[in-house]
């Protein structure tokens, strides 16, 4: 089966690929792929609607067309809001595999399970079509990716038992966050005896770009590359079997690889220099944005919120002035006060963003 396919813990998430303009760049993404895969890093996870549906695109271009499929592992997701009724689903899930050239799935997910798309998924028998899919040799494993409490991942396991796998945002500052529960979330898993699938461990590069002082504390203690620190941290949980990074170049795999090959499991020392990062980074106050986009997919005046919150985030975290930002961004903070507050974006933020309040903030301050 395809557990036994996996070499190494380290996986390519395919939603944050190296752009040129609107196009992802072919010729760098095959060089990740065939250095990830010659070194031992076999594991790739794609979805319907990442970067704009190029996504899954791009995986049968890349990867399923330039290697054997015994050499690669694929996970693939059915999202909630790419489909509207049951009979969609089926018509859906072999286009997946059509665009990924491949005749199955390892895993496939029922993607961001939460109190508003777990509805949808009974109300459509999700569920039903994942089991008839596995029965036909389509789907290897089923699993879920998650957003949302403990007590609601609690009866999702307890409804549906043959979940395999549980995909979770998990890192050092969203461990012990209360709307994240990180900690609890994976807890729950392993209580109902799931493996974890790890999203979100650099946080989408915020756990890169630290704020100068959590930036100089850790060049401090020797940590030049401050990804290697993030990836540590969720390494470190025995019942992980697979981290996904959204590496973009090269460069990113590179150091990614040398920090899987390298890995030592956390010892007190680095468990409590994450807890000193934790507090550097919330006095920051910086919008925890993942620049994830499924916000702006649904934005009917198109505003780069990603964008927006990112150069806001150089702002809090003292790395640019105001002034500075809008010679850098001269087309981004401005559209901030463009927002209608119709609350969509919120609707699947799985980072819980109170976005148009934060919009206004933005507004209010970078005028």
């Amino acid at each position: 089966m395809s557990f036994e396919k996996i070499k190494k813990r380290l996986g390519l998430g395919c939603m944050r690929l190296k752009m040129d303009g609107e196009n992802i760049c072919y010729d760098e993404l095959e060089k990740m792929v065939d250095c990830l895969i010659d070194s031992g890093f076999n594991y790739f996870d794609t979805a319907h609607g990442y970067i704009g549906g190029k996504s899954e695109i791009c995986v049968g271009d890349c990867i399923s067309s330039r290697h054997k499929r015994e050499d690669f592992v694929l996970a693939d997701k059915l999202s909630a809001w790419c489909y509207n009724t049951e009979d969609d689903i089926d018509t859906l899930f072999e286009k997946q595999l059509s665009q990924c050239k491949v005749d199955y799935f390892d895993f496939y997910l029922l993607h961001s399970v939460n109190v508003e798309t777990y509805p949808k998924y009974k109300e459509t028998n999700a569920i039903e079509h994942l089991r008839k899919f596995k029965n036909e040799g389509k789907i290897k494993h089923i699993g879920i990716s998650f957003h949302e409490t403990a007590p609601f991942l609690d009866m999702v396991l307890s409804e549906i038992p043959d979940i395999e796998v549980v995909q979770l945002q998990i890192n050092y500052l969203d461990y012990d966050d209360p709307s994240i529960q990180s900690k609890e979330c994976y807890e729950t898993a392993v209580k109902h005896g799931k493996k974890v699938i790890v999203m979100e461990p650099v946080k989408g590069g915020a756990l890169v770009n630290l704020p100068p002082e959590g930036a100089k504390l850790l060049d401090s203690l020797g940590y030049d590359n401050h990804a290697s620190f993030a990836l540590g941290f969720v390494q470190s949980f025995p019942e992980v079997f697979m981290v996904l990074s959204g590496m973009g170049n090269m460069e990113m795999v590179k150091q990614n690889i040398k920090t899987f090959n390298d890995f030592v499991p956390f010892s007190k020392k680095e468990y409590d220099i994450a807890q000193i990062l934790r507090k550097i980074i919330r006095d920051a106050k910086l919008v925890p944005c993942t620049a994830c986009s499924y916000c702006t997919e649904l934005c009917p005046q198109n505003i780069p919120i990603p964008g927006i919150f990112g150069t806001y985030n150089e702002i809090l975290g003292a790395k640019m002035t105001v002034n500075g930002a809008k010679k850098a961004f001269p087309n981004t903070l401005e559209k901030a006060d463009s927002c209608i507050k119709c609350g969509k974006c919120e609707s699947v933020c799985p980072q819980k963003i109170a976005i148009r309040e934060k919009l206004s903030e933005v507004e209010k301050r970078c005028k």
